[in-house]
């Protein structure tokens, strides 16, 4: 079955159908830019997103476990980033007002508004999942995961 959402790839590139991709025109257009693509034996426009916003927002004392890399054990570009976070926090007071955005030492993050994640459930068929970023995290609640 094919979803109107998924992420590709090392980079976790985002591709989505029209419809998504309407979502974030109407709800995030300062924030992402999309890209027209066609897909092998599709019919149908699909689109490669790319969240320009990208805020240094982790809140670290709220997550639940945190995995920076270790040091010599990786590439440069790498220094001072986060390997992985459990229980990812962030804080809402750094996000700038963005809908959508990654976070600048983990990358691997896409971060969507509740407002953005509510329409996105509303066109349906979604490949991805959602986590909760904001409160504690010990609340059973909602980022977006492959």
């Amino acid at each position: 079955m094919r979803r109107t959402f998924v992420f590709a790839g090392v980079e976790e590139t985002p591709i989505v159908s029209e419809a998504v991709a309407n979502v974030f025109r109407a709800l995030a257009p300062g924030d992402v830019q999309l890209f027209p693509m066609s897909i092998e034996g599709e019919a149908d426009p699909f689109f490669v997103v790319n969240a320009t916003k990208v805020v240094d927002a982790i809140d670290e004392a709220r997550c639940r476990e945190v995995h920076h890399y270790d040091e010599g054990t990786h590439p440069p570009e790498f220094e001072g980033e986060y390997n992985w976070i459990y229980g990812l926090r962030i804080d809402p007071a750094k996000t700038e007002g963005a809908q959508v955005f990654r976070l600048k030492k983990l990358k691997v993050a896409f971060i969507v508004s509740e407002d953005v994640k509510n329409a996105l459930e509303a066109v349906g068929n979604l490949g991805v999942s959602f986590e909760r970023v904001t409160g504690s995290a010990s609340n059973d609640t909602r980022t977006f995961n492959s």
